[in-house]
């Protein structure tokens, strides 16, 4: 169920499970990011050299 969703009700249980959900996605997200960033900074440095 997500907030999207016809059934969704604005209870605390909801805000606190999807506000953590959508905390550790978004930690996921931005060390993924990270890691491929950091990894096309070092191929370019490498094809430079």
């Amino acid at each position: 169920m997500t907030p999207f969703s016809f059934e969704w009700q604005w209870n605390i249980e909801y805000l606190i499970f999807f506000g953590l959900l959508y905390l550790a996605l978004a930690i996921i997200g931005c060390g993924t990011l990270y890691a491929l960033v950091k990894t096309w900074l070092d191929i370019v440095k490498d094809k430079k050299e």
